[in-house]
């Protein structure tokens, strides 16, 4: 049986939109995003849509969509709204269900509630999205840390970037964290090209 998954990013720009339409295509899964800030570009609905190759009706839509590309707490406020968390539920679908953050799990929704907060009360098994690059240890176990601290399952790291063994071993062995596999940096970064690095990097039956 396939399970829904939240995917989290270390950082804003981590690529956990590209990994989440690598795992959404591979599983053939239903993709939410319940908070995109940011119109002016490609969505990262419409991302793991071009990416992904499913069908649209497993493009769930989101829940907001915020002109300004920022924080979701400032984004609402320059449109003179605000994020009621509470309403924020997990869709009820046949099969998986990949849904993906907005920014770090430390990203206020509103004044009062962070991302993590909204983690902790779905209790949803989490994959972590983080760099292979400098940086990335520091982050990626504050990261984990924080979803430890709050009792939120975490099923295991994803990396992005070049291959860098030492920072990924040392991440998985300090975070007690599994790492499930790397996705390279692609060019072109194409549905094609990002099928086939998920197919070498990952194990399908590490998602089911």
């Amino acid at each position: 049986m396939t399970r829904p998954f939240v995917i989290v990013g270390t950082d804003t720009g981590v690529g956990k939109t590209c990994f989440s339409a690598a795992l959404v295509g591979a599983l053939n899964a239903h993709y939410w995003k319940p908070v995109q800030s940011g119109l002016e570009e490609e969505t990262d609905t419409q991302t793991v849509a071009r990416l992904s190759g499913v069908a649209p009706d497993r493009l769930l839509a989101e829940a907001w969509r915020l002109k300004l590309p920022a924080s979701p707490h400032i984004s609402a406020r320059a449109e003179g709204v605000e994020i009621d968390p509470a309403a924020l539920a997990p869709p009820q679908v046949e099969g998986p269900l990949v849904i993906e953050t907005a920014g770090g799990v430390m990203v206020p929704l509103n004044d009062d509630v962070l991302t993590i907060d909204l983690l902790a009360r779905w209790r949803l098994p989490v994959i972590v999205v983080a760099r292979t690059a400098l940086g990335t240890i520091n982050h990626s176990l504050l990261t984990l840390e924080a979803l430890r601290r709050r009792d939120i399952p975490v099923h295991g790291v994803a990396f992005m970037g070049d291959a860098e063994k030492a920072p990924q071993e040392t991440i998985a062995r300090l975070g007690s964290v599994r790492a499930l596999g790397r996705l390279p940096r692609l060019d072109p970064l194409a549905r094609e090209t990002l099928r086939a690095a998920f197919a070498a990097s990952f194990s399908l039956s590490d998602f089911t």
